[in-house]
């Protein structure tokens, strides 16, 4: 049936894990495929004893000193061989192992035939009013120091040998109070059984169902083929289209920038030399007037002549700075910008955007028939799994299982009472033994209680009471069921003990450290032909390197049972659906993709061409530094109204007079111009913004014009190379980016692939069960349960026979003083001097 179970595994393993080529370069977007469902086991392969756990750690200790030495791997690989003996040193090698056990087998032993013996010795002796028969007890001066002592050593026999015979009762009970309870654990392992068969079909099924989130995610893609394969070409080639057009629709900004700076060079040096001509008539009107002023007779007098010279001297300064009126027009570049504008360049240029943005477009119109084939290629692959695992004899395999399973767990309930009643004949046994040593105790301590509250030290020996007699007689009581059952109870000590501790030390601790498995494991041991056992009996073929405690180990930390149990090796899962196959159909469907982008056009002729035209447009042959020179400059030569203070101080160096008055009223005159002319060119609005205005136009056009040609050369270098690579390369860009989408496409498959290995690996009928019935039975019930239960057993037991020697004697000791005797030594003075007698 296990085989039956594997075989189950494997084929559809087979079916979901076929090898698969590793295609993929860039990481796939990672698919979500939930959890396998799996339910909880219910076993807890673990056995807490209580507090009778410090009893089996004490008899654990006791064992270690009687038996130290480590497992012997090699006795028992030769006696599973059968090869023990062949070798003198066999033997020696298992008695240094066993020496422990056979020394104290051998006390045992020695216990048990000497004890009889002795105790038959010791009638007959006493039969013949010797060793403590005669009823005679002969007066000493330490009696009573004797009697304390023996008193109090009893007791305390009595007090050991009531521990151990405890010891023993709380084993024998704990025992049958776990075999009673195993029923639960039993029924716990069986459920947990059905669960692993139960589980595993749905998780099967779970794993085959995922293959639809992995054919959603391929058909979204596909379906969404355009944004994905026609964003991934258009961002390749848009890293020539991009700045090619970009630098063309900046060109075609520059071009309006142009356009509006000429226009305002034109009107801003049209305002300016409307003010600066008004200006320089009404100056040149007050210069005429002050020269003939000057030219008058009054200026010929010797006081008047040097002053009216430096007058005359400094007219020339009275004139316009500034004079814009020599500037060169830019009306014909304006024309030719004007007939360059008649055609919209950005227009062309949204129109070359427009067309390369289609790209997405492009590549669904023409992937449209690929894609339809694809899709029917995945649909193909789903059906193929589900008609595969359909085929699979899952419910037949499954069923014969849960029959093998039902039948093994009908007849341990059914014998189950059976072994419930064989315990009760063990522990009513075992009881017994311990009524019997509880039987010497009673007679023990009821000689120390009758005895020590019966006795009277004033009393003779002769008439002492009868509570004190009937001490003695419950003691020698005591003694004598000490001899009649002390053998009985070192054989069953001895029995449990040579059992009990070799399974503990041969079985227990090395199934705990594992070595146990290791010597399962030796090659050639359990059949001489085979070197792996264990893969020689599920795939029949023992070079497999399937090992017992590997097998445990993996189950032990819930590992799916296709890892345990190596099933890979059963047969070849390529002769099974293979993925693979599909996934190559799907890759050269894919390369077979051909996307022609031949119909985008970024940049027409006429574009191009307008390009030009502006280019040769004349605004480079603009005097620049003419413009910036005249902007910079002051309005007037000389400040106005300095040169009209300076006019009137200098009048007023004259006689008084009319050219006095005369100067000191062209002076006046020159400071109404200023308020009224050279005030509003410095600080009117029209006339700073006009300034202004002229001043940032003539560097924009300086900044244009410089290598404009080169520019727009360049501008349309860039567009043809673009234009190139979409018309002749853009066939390479496409094959690449069509292999990474092939590769993200075949990597949702090879993601879905993995994640079934790794859930067979790890998941899918996870075979914790196994281990939790293998820990069961030999953990639990062996050891903990039995072993350990009858360890503690036989310890308490032979404690307790042992401390029956020392009671036996001190009983018989302690008994002189409690019983009534026939006799006593008597000293009569009427004698001879020195003399005792007997007095009957």
């Amino acid at each position: 049936m296990a085989v039956e179970l594997c075989l189950l595994l494997l084929l559809f393993c087979g079916s979901t894990m076929s090898e698969v080529q590793p295609i993929y370069k860039p990481p796939p977007g990672t698919l979500d495929f939930g959890f396998v469902p799996t339910k909880t086991y219910d076993t807890g392969a673990y056995h807490e004893p209580g507090p009778i756990g410090i009893l089996f750690k004490v008899v654990h200790a006791f064992l270690y000193l009687v038996q130290p030495n480590s497992f012997p791997q090699d006795l028992i690989r030769k006696l599973a061989q059968q090869k023990f003996g062949n070798t003198q040193g066999d033997y020696q090698k298992a008695i240094y192992y066993e020496i422990g056990f056979i020394v104290s087998a051998a006390l045992g032993l020695l216990f048990i035939l000497l004890l009889p013996l002795v105790g038959l010795c010791f009638c007959m002796c006493r039969c013949c009013d010797n060793c403590g028969g005669e009823m005679h007890q002969r007066q000493k001066k330490n009696a009573d120091c004797q009697r304390s002592c023996f008193a109090t050593f009893l007791f305390v026999a009595s007090l050991i040998i009531s521990v151990g015979v405890l010891c023993a009762y709380a084993a024998n009970q704990h025992l049958t109070n776990q075999v009673r309870g195993a029923k639960k654990l039993v029924n716990s392992n069986f459920k947990d059984l059905k669960i692993f068969l139960n589980d595993t079909p749905a998780q099967i099924d779970y794993l085959v169902s995922q293959y639809n989130t992995t054919k959603d995610k391929a058909l979204s893609d596909l379906n969404n083929v355009g944004p994905l394969l026609g964003n991934r070409v258009q961002e390749q080639l848009g890293k020539e289209v991009r700045p090619a057009l970009d630098a063309a629709l900046t060109m075609a900004g520059a071009i309006r920038e142009t356009k509006e700076a000429l226009e305002n060079v034109s009107v801003s040096v049209e305002v300016l030399q409307e003010g600066t001509e008004r200006l320089h008539a009404n100056l040149t009107d007050v210069k005429t007037h002050l020269s003939n002023t000057l030219n008058d007779s009054a200026c010929s007098a010797v006081q008047a002549a040097s002053t009216c010279n430096i007058i005359r001297n400094s007219l020339n300064q009275l004139n316009i700075n500034a004079n814009f009126s020599g500037l060169p027009g830019v009306s014909s570049q304006l024309a030719k910008v004007n007939d360059v504008l008649k055609i919209d360049l950005s227009s062309l240029v949204q129109k070359g955007y427009a067309s390369f943005n289609d790209t997405p477009d492009l590549v669904v119109n023409q992937t449209r028939n690929i894609l339809s084939d694809i899709k029917t290629v995945l649909e193909t692959i789903g059906a193929n799994i589900s008609s595969f695992t359909k085929n699979l004899p899952v419910e037949k395999i499954l069923a014969d299982l849960t029959i093998y399973l039902t039948q093994s767990e009908a007849y341990v309930q059914d014998y189950f009472p059976v072994v419930e009643q064989y315990d009760f004949y063990r522990w009513l046994g075992c009881l017994i033994l311990c009524c019997m040593v509880i039987l010497i105790l009673v007679f023990y301590y009821l000689g120390l209680l009758c005895g020590t509250c019966g006795y009277d030290k004033h009393a003779s020996p002769t008439t002492r009471g009868c509570i004190s007699n009937t001490g003695g007689n419950f003691l020698m009581a005591g003694v004598g069921f000490s001899f009649l059952f002390s053998w009985v109870l070192m054989i069953v000590v001895v029995l449990t003990f040579v059992t009990g501790g070799n399974v503990e030390k041969l079985v227990c601790e090395p199934f705990e450290d594992k070595t146990l498995f290791k010597v399962l494991d030796t090659p050639y041991l359990l059949n001489q032909h085979w070197k792996n056992y264990l893969s020689g009996i599920l795939f029949k073929n023992p070079n497999i390197n399937l090992t017992f405690e590997k097998v445990y180990s993996d189950c032990k930390e819930n590992k799916g049972i296709y890892t345990s149990l190596h099933l890979e090796h059963l047969f070849n899962i390529n002769e099974f659906l293979n993925i693979s196959m599909y996934t190559e159909d799907v890759a050269l469907r894919i390369e077979h993709i051909q996307i022609n982008l031949s119909k985008i056009i970024l940049l027409d002729e006429i574009g191009k061409e307008n390009l030009l035209n502006f280019s040769s447009s004349g605004i480079e042959g603009i005097n620049f530094v003419a413009y910036l020179t005249e902007i910079n400059k002051s309005v007037t030569k000389v400040d106005l109204l300095s040169f009209a203070n300076d006019l009137e101080a200098r009048a007023d160096q004259l006689p008084k007079g009319a050219l006095e008055n005369a100067l000191k009223g062209h002076a006046n005159s020159i400071r109404m111009i200023h308020n009224q002319q050279v005030v509003p060119l410095e600080q009117a609005m029209k006339y700073v913004k006009a300034r202004s205005t002229l001043n940032q136009s003539i560097r924009l056009l300086k900044r244009t014009s410089s290598e404009l040609m080169v520019k727009v050369k360049n501008v349309i270098s860039a567009v043809n190379a673009a234009q190139l690579l979409i018309n002749n390369n853009a066939s390479q860009v496409i094959v690449q980016e069509t292999k990474k989408f092939m590769d993200t496409v075949i990597g949702y498959f090879e993601q879905y692939v993995e994640w079934v290995k790794e859930s067979i690996a790890m998941e899918v009928a996870a075979c914790k069960p196994i281990a939790n019935v293998i820990d069961t039975a030999v953990d639990i019930f062996l050891c903990s349960y039995i072993a350990d239960s009858v360890n503690t057993f036989w310890f308490g037991l032979g404690g307790s026979s042992i401390f029956l020697i020392p009671a036996i004697i001190f009983a018989v000791k302690l008994s002189k003083y409690y019983r009534r005797m026939d006799t006593e030594d008597v000293y009569d003075d009427s004698s001879v001097s020195g003399t005792w007698h007997f007095t009957l």
